[in-house]
């Protein structure tokens, strides 16, 4: 792979701004023979990982992604960098770690040093752009040629965005109202008062069908743009254009006909939901089970089984709207010239131990679908079991097309993985959320193990291999004790967490 480094950049004649921390900008490649592979980047948000029938899951309708996964490769242990959904988006566009990219929470704007992908492909020739939610916070557009967000959305639906309004009941920026929370914070949230309220006790709704009639959704919107985008744009030069849908996130409330796929007393709920040994964990996770505050419906069985029933509903919903864009690719002779790219920015945990959302560094909130198919680099049908990082997406996306990538990644390309599948990467995958805060906490994943270190708070150790569901916290353990002393460390000489 090419690398381009910092100071043989600045040497060069261009006068844009590069990142004082991170990949330095790389000097554009030169002008092909042929024309170079596009990128589609498929990305939902909140998908558990092995929430798809290609893995197993009785219960996900997920023929399309099930397809994709067939002629390309699948990861079976992707990680997130940061389980929540600004921080990781910032992840997977920069290739670099939370406390490098210092987006820290939902309400960080990106730094503008930092240069996302859509850079590295605008400077070697190609057309970026973004259709979907991102959550960049504020009116950045990242070195993105071409965007549409959740305020077009609003824009085509016109007043029917009351009805959306009325479905999050209040300010959810999450979930694209406000996108950018500075436009409400000088007069207030401009729906206060006029909203129609329901009887949820949270901010939260358990999940019902959505009153939106199904054209009118995100997701259809998202599709259909991208259709547009495609017909349009899709032969004139490369493209890299990521296709960023809202759902299986939260509100579930999916159109009616894909609620009416689930029945919620079908709904079998988590084996370890009740189980946890709650003098065995932190207690952040104890007050989450014991309170669940979004949704406190969520703490009754009936409540509990009607809101899987309503994600899997969502998760149909959003395979079919990819569905649409794969199908496009091919009608248009694309499809053989274009690397395409599914995963999520994070999970969910859907009662597992208890727990609802994200957050947490439990394999379903963590862990991501990650799906590569590369025409002339990955086989048909094959799986990697090597645990990896989406802080390698940009550096993969770039080596696969053939793009200089510049050194300071936080990464390394995954194009060895997707040539030999089979081969098992011995490198750690690393994880934070909340940092600066007292409630900061950071993870490592390296073989078997997982270690959590917590601020103020208990360590988690697991065996992955020997307690898939992390019911055995391993950390205090006698027998454990060297494993979480060498994981601790390796943890503290990747990043120091500052103690508050």
């Amino acid at each position: 792979m090419i690398r381009t480094t910092r100071k043989q950049f600045l040497s060069g004649a261009t006068a844009l701004a590069v990142p004082q921390r991170g990949p330095a900008a790389a000097t554009p490649a030169a002008t092909p023979a042929a024309r170079p592979k596009n990128v589609l980047f498929l990305l939902s948000d909140q998908h558990r990982p092995h929430a798809m029938g290609i893995d197993g899951d009785p219960l996900a309708r997920t023929p399309h992604m099930d397809a994709l996964a067939r002629t390309g490769v699948r990861f079976d242990d992707a990680y997130c960098t940061n389980p929540v959904c600004t921080p990781s988006r910032a992840s997977i566009l920069t290739g670099l770690y939370t406390h490098h990219h210092r987006t820290w929470n939902n309400a960080t704007p990106w730094p503008f040093g930092h240069k996302t992908a859509a850079y590295y492909f605008g400077r070697a020739g190609y057309m970026s752009a973004l259709i979907g939610k991102m959550h960049f916070v504020d009116a950045q557009t990242h070195g993105f040629d071409y965007r549409l967000d959740f305020n077009d959305w609003f824009q085509q639906l016109g007043p029917k965005a009351r009805v959306y309004a009325e479905e999050l009941s209040r300010a959810n920026s999450g979930s694209g109202n406000p996108q950018i929370d500075d436009l409400w914070r000088d007069f207030g949230d401009p729906w206060k008062g006029t909203r129609t309220l329901d009887g949820r006790k949270g901010s939260v709704h358990t999940g019902r069908a959505s009153q939106l009639e199904e054209p009118q959704h995100f997701e259809s919107f998202v599709a259909r743009e991208s259709v547009r985008f495609l017909e349009k744009h899709g032969k004139e030069q490369p493209f890299f254009l990521i296709s960023s849908f809202l759902k299986p996130h939260d509100p579930f409330m999916p159109a009616e006909r894909f609620a009416r796929m689930y029945s919620p007393d079908a709904m079998k709920l988590p084996a370890s939901w009740g189980k946890v040994d709650m003098a065995n964990v932190p207690g952040e996770i104890r007050d989450s089970i014991q309170r669940s505050a979004s949704t406190p419906e969520l703490l009754d069985e009936s409540h509990a089984r009607t809101r899987i029933a309503m994600y899997y509903a969502s998760l149909a919903q959003v395979d079919e709207a990819i569905g649409q864009v794969l199908a496009t690719l091919k009608r248009l002779g694309l499809e053989d010239d274009t690397i395409v790219v599914y995963s999520s920015d994070h999970g969910e945990m859907l009662g597992e131990h208890g727990l609802w959302g994200k957050t947490v560094f439990y394999e379903p909130s963590v862990g991501v679908p990650l799906i590569v198919r590369a025409p002339g680099v990955t086989g048909a049908g094959l799986r990697s079991k090597s645990p990896v990082s989406q802080v390698q997406l940009v550096p993969t996306l770039l080596e696969l097309c053939g793009i200089p990538a510049p050194a300071g990644f936080d990464g390394p390309s995954l194009v060895g993985n997707l040539r030999e599948p089979s081969r098992v990467s011995s490198d750690p995958v690393y994880a934070e959320y909340a940092l600066q805060t007292p409630r900061a906490k950071y993870m490592i994943r390296h073989g078997r193990y997982k270690y959590c270190h917590y601020v103020n708070d208990t360590p988690e150790l697991y065996d992955l291999q020997a307690d898939a569901e992390e019911m055995r916290n391993l950390a205090a353990a006698p027998s454990h004790k060297d494993k979480a002393a060498e994981l601790k460390q390796r943890l503290f000489d990747w990043h120091t967490p500052p103690e508050k």
